[in-house]
């Protein structure tokens, strides 16, 4: 009975308007400085804790018990604004707030590339972002999928190439290093990338680094970074789920199509980010099933993550927390298909291979700063997974790591800052696979930053690193790196760039020794690391005309490798097969353009964006030997990307479309008429044929039937363009998802 009366009294004082003594009333509008429209959806931050947002009007309200208060005015495309404010007891309306449109990609803020914060304008090399709502528009789920939809990327069955650095390598040995807030998400064995473990859920921003990253992150660098930057929670407790099915249409080559019944795939999804006191908490559970439209090649996953951040109230500047990631996935990948004419989404049975896989990563971190002084980090990431495979037991393999790092950042004058840090990476293998190993790999990196002139940046940096595997040290290895950006203009920036980079063999390149189906690979342990440089020079300009903004950026760059590591198929001292091999020399070269509109027309906004890549991926081998020029494999020299995306009140709609050219080279082994029919039956006149570039669409349109609820339906390529990309990888054909998300 008391509980009772407890709640009515609670529900009574919650929906009676009363006054209480030190409470003051707060309301308020928010416009377009241009327009003088009301602006939705501004973030009225008062101090660190309260927060609200403004409605279809551009109205907010708030209670404080504070007769001074300061109050900050933040949305996406407008300068935030803060002020200052004397309140009164009673209620006070305080004077409209103007918010003046910005460059928001010119002024956007990555920590990649000098692993501090700067703006985009003022990097010295090409960086692309891209932020989260691009995600869940597109109804992506998959890392891979995501980064081969940027311009100048591509990945090929999880293998990341930026501007043709990289072709396919069979799933091992990454040139472009993943990042997870920082932190590399490699496996240790294959050095390949962990896609499926990356926290798409709660996600921030995905910067991307084009060109050699070594001395700022050490081998697997060589070609490039790709940082996922998870968000921290803010004043306002944010809670995001969807749930969405899907299912995969006919393919346009009708006699593929070997089932009878719908092939669905589905994923729930539920994450949550709030501040509790000085504690920000944040978690993720994401399910995911894929009945694939490949025959033997289903899968199933589950993931939970954690991050936990406490900022000291005694000590300002100190935070620490710790970020916990955990996941199970049951799949069966698909290598070979069984032929060209009926059987090419059919996997041959004699390359199927069922996977039970765990992984487990926790990551704690500690940083002391202050502003525009000096700055402290300590991270570490503690890595465990599994792979085991119940009918190709020879196939199982378990890795353990531990990555350490330290870094120091320092404003020595007011033009002067450097960087310095160590790092440390332990790995251990269990394999059938592989064979037993262990490695340490250490560095030691430094980085200045001069600023002579308000308007020029130049920067210059050095890592030196050793690796050691099974006891057996290799040499040091230095590389070096230098940059500039010069401010021509108000919105025109000028950059050029020169990196170093290399990469240390992974284990599997090294030792991997198996049969797949047909196919054989053999280890080579005297294989050698590769080295390389990259350069580049670009333009960013940026573009204000009334209510039109954006940017355009264009770059030409030059890359060019020493021993260069690729699998070669040839008779070896144990027989026929693949072996990875270093090739002498290969270079690089090409040109990038880049660019991004935005325009409003009253309720309507238009995003326009895009880019084209151009490469010239030479083998130099071949030049020197006086055979003329010879494409590296797997390479295409043109990709165009090109996206629209309009939001009118309730309703958003987008539709992009990708265009490549035609693969350059591949394996001799798919060609060869000794050997073709008996690894891919069909595969040679099939290329023949197809391998002539692509054309493909994708379109989605959402509505929202609340402010917080929205239904979308999305429809990956829509074109049913038949294409693939390494020899027998036939991708999706049109499939169409339907998804309910909410975000309170």
């Amino acid at each position: 009975m008391k509980s009772g009366l407890s709640l009515l009294l609670i529900i009574y004082f919650h929906l009676i308007p009363v006054e209480i003594s030190g409470q003051y009333s707060v309301k308020g509008r928010v416009l377009d400085k241009e327009t003088g429209e009301p602006l939705a959806g501004v973030y009225v931050i008062l101090g660190k804790d309260t927060g609200t947002s403004t409605d279809g009007q551009g109205s907010y309200s708030f209670t404080t018990g504070s007769s001074r208060i300061k109050v900050s005015y933040s949305l996406l495309g407008f300068k935030t604004v803060v002020r200052e404010f004397s309140i009164t007891a009673g209620e006070n309306i305080l004077p409209d707030i103007l918010l003046e449109t910005e460059l928001q990609t010119i002024n956007q803020v990555v920590v990649s590339a000098d692993r501090i914060e700067h703006k985009v304008s003022e990097l010295t090399v090409s960086v692309s972002v891209i932020k989260s709502d691009f995600l869940s528009r597109n109804h992506i789920t998959d890392a891979a999928e995501l980064i081969t939809k940027t311009s100048g990327i591509e990945v090929l069955d999880g293998q990341a190439s930026i501007r043709g650095g990289s072709g396919f390598s069979y799933g091992v040995g990454s040139r472009v290093l993943v990042l997870v807030d920082g932190l590399p998400l490699l496996s240790p064995d294959a050095g390949g990338i962990r896609w499926q473990w990356l926290p798409m859920e709660n996600i921030s921003q995905v910067e991307i680094i084009k060109g050699a990253s070594s001395v700022m992150y050490g081998s697997s660098a060589l070609n490039g970074i790709i940082n996922f930057r998870t968000s921290d929670a803010g004043n306002i407790p944010v809670t995001k789920f969807f749930t969405e099915a899907g299912l995969y249409c006919s393919p346009s080559n009708r006699n593929w199509k070997w089932w009878n019944t719908p092939r669905i795939f589905s994923t729930v999804s539920l994450s949550h980010l709030r501040r509790e006191g000085n504690t920000d908490i944040g978690f993720i559970v994401n399910l995911f099933t894929d009945n694939s439209y490949r025959k033997f090649n289903d899968e199933k996953l589950g993931k939970v993550s954690l991050k936990l951040k406490h900022n000291s109230k005694k000590t300002p500047g100190l935070n620490y927390g710790v970020n916990l990631t955990a996941g199970l996935t049951d799949k069966t990948d698909f290598l070979l298909w069984g032929n060209a004419v009926d059987s090419a989404l059919i996997q041959d049975t004699s390359s199927v291979s069922f996977l039970h896989g765990r992984f487990i990563a926790a990551g704690p971190f500690i940083s002391y700063s202050k502003s525009g002084s000096f700055r402290h980090d300590f991270r570490m990431r503690v890595q465990s997974s599994e792979n085991r495979f119940p009918v190709k037991t020879k196939n199982n393999a378990e890795s353990f790591s531990l990555y350490s790092e330290y870094q120091y950042w320092k404003k020595i004058s007011g033009f002067i800052s450097v960087t310095a840090g160590t790092s440390v990476l332990w790995n251990n293998i269990t394999s059938n696979f592989y064979g037993d190993h262990s490695g340490i790999n250490a560095g030691a990196f430094g980085q200045i930053e001069i600023k002579p002139d308000e308007r020029l940046k130049l920067t210059g940096g050095i890592r030196i690193e050793q690796n050691i595997l099974d006891s057996e040290a290799d040499r040091l290895v230095p590389v070096f790196r230098a940059g500039l950006n010069w401010q021509a203009a108000q919105y025109t920036f000028l950059r050029a760039s020169f990196g170093q980079g290399y990469r240390f063999p992974s284990i599997a390149e090294k030792f991997a020794s198996t049969t797949l189906g047909s196919v054989t690979i053999f280890p080579n342990p005297t294989l050698e690391s590769e080295a390389g440089w990259s350069s580049e020079i670009g333009i960013k300009q940026g573009l204000k005309i009334g209510k039109l903004t954006g940017q355009a950026d264009f770059s030409v760059f030059y890359s060019q490798s020493d021993d260069f590591i690729e699998y070669q198929f040839g008779l070896f001292p144990d027989g026929t097969g693949f072996r990875a091999d270093n090739i002498e020399q290969s270079r690089i070269y090409g040109t990038e353009i880049e660019f991004m509109l935005n325009r409003s027309y009253g309720d309507l906004n238009t995003s326009v964006s895009g880019g084209y890549t151009f490469i010239m991926p030479e083998d130099l081998r071949s030049i020197s030997s006086g055979q003329g020029p010879a494409y590296l494999k797997y390479r295409r020299k043109h990709s165009l990307k090109l996206n629209i995306s309009n939001n009118w009140k309730r309703l958003e709609a987008e539709a992009s479309f990708f265009i490549r050219s035609k693969i350059l080279d591949i394996d001799d082994v798919f060609v060869d008429p000794l050997t073709r029919e008996s690894i891919l039956p069909g595969f040679y006149d099939y290329w023949l044929k197809k391998n002539k570039g692509y054309f493909a669409a994708d379109i989605n349109a959402g509505y929202y039937i609340t402010e917080n609820l929205k239904v979308s339906v999305a429809v990956k390529n829509a074109t049913n363009t038949e294409y693939m990309g390494r020899p027998a990888d036939i991708q999706p054909p049109r499939n169409i998802s339907l998804r309910l998300s909410g975000n309170f």
